[in-house]
């Protein structure tokens, strides 16, 4: 069976020591994060080598940090352009295996929604993975229009995967713990933090009516949906058009049409379950997270999913084929 796996991250060394330490306040220096440095590095080394061992068809690859997003407006468009032809120029020749979502300048953004365009359009990549928060601001800011209005109009989406918390958040939420190495990190980024602000981030875009002014506009989200399919019934109560919000459609319909999840780095069938039965199986896209997570940890969960033949298809590539336009 064809597999596709949507959420793999890479970051080259040469690009990663442009940015400055301070910027990161701390986070993504642990020790764990060094010794994978260099699998994020690999492309067509061990990385391939593990596809084909797991019969994984393609990935799609996305920088591994914030990157240009801790840039200033000057700095952020060429960094990220760099970083683009970087990647389109390491998987040369293995565009069978290996596409891509843009990395953009997000403190800049008319030339982020310029950038997506150049890589659409010159290098094929699938659409555009932007990590958190900008500069403390959610997308739902006016400043951001460009950005979808281009999605739209290239038929691309928008992957939005947590980045790092902000100063302000960071202080309040995750000091003061335990002397523990790598604490912290855990408990702001992926133990916790950062899937509750991913899961606020979407809610904000509802809210405010963005889906309904992008109706076209196409979101993904990692990590088995960042806690919105538990949390499904009770925001659609609260989030219901008419209490206050610009959004014109319910969360549900809202969903349904226009965010799609991936299932990467959850690999128990509880959280699968419950995606399945508020996201609906047209909206769930296999991802591994490699390489955070294994893909052998990834292929035991595809395999061991209780579900017809031609849905475990869906999962596996035949939704994130028709999203992306990937052609077989």
């Amino acid at each position: 069976m064809r597999i596709v796996t949507l959420e793999e991250h890479i970051s080259f060394p040469e690009m990663a020591d442009k940015i400055p330490k301070e910027a990161l306040g701390g986070f993504g220096q642990s020790a764990a994060m060094q010794r994978i440095a260099p699998k994020l590095a690999d492309i067509t080394g061990e990385r391939l080598k593990s596809m084909d061992e797991n019969g994984i068809s393609m990935q799609v690859l996305s920088v591994d940090s914030s990157g240009a997003n801790l840039l200033n407006p000057e700095q952020g468009p060429a960094f990220a352009t760099q970083y683009n032809d970087l990647i389109a120029e390491r998987i040369a020749g293995f565009e069978h295996r290996f596409t891509a979502f843009a990395h953009l300048p997000m403190t800049a953004p008319l030339a982020a929604a310029d950038e997506l365009e150049r890589a659409v359009k010159e290098y094929h990549f699938r659409g555009a993975m932007i990590r958190g928060l900008t500069q403390d601001k959610f997308l739902d800011q006016p400043e951001f229009a460009p950005i979808f209005e281009r999605a739209e109009k290239l038929d691309v989406p928008i992957y939005l995967h947590p980045g790092l918390p902000p100063k302000g958040i960071a202080d309040i939420y995750y000091s003061g713990l335990p002397n523990h190495s790598g604490m912290a990190e855990a408990l702001a980024c992926y133990g916790w933090g950062w899937h509750s602000e991913t899961a606020l981030h979407v809610l904000r875009l509802l809210f405010s009516g963005i889906f309904d002014k992008y109706p076209k506009l196409k979101l993904i989200i990692g990590h088995m949906g960042e806690m919105l399919p538990m949390m499904m019934a009770r925001s659609e109560k609260a989030f219901k058009p008419g209490n206050g919000g610009a959004n014109q459609r319910t969360l549900t319909d809202t969903f349904h049409q226009q965010v799609h999840i991936t299932t990467s780095g959850f690999f128990t069938q509880p959280p699968l379950k419950i995606a399945l039965d508020t996201f609906g199986i047209d909206n769930i896209m296999f991802s591994v997270d490699y390489p955070f997570s294994t893909n052998e940890m990834g292929i035991e969960f595809l395999n061991a999913i209780d579900l017809p033949n031609e849905q475990v298809a869906k999962i596996a590539h035949g939704n994130a084929d028709k999203l992306l336009n990937l052609k077989i």
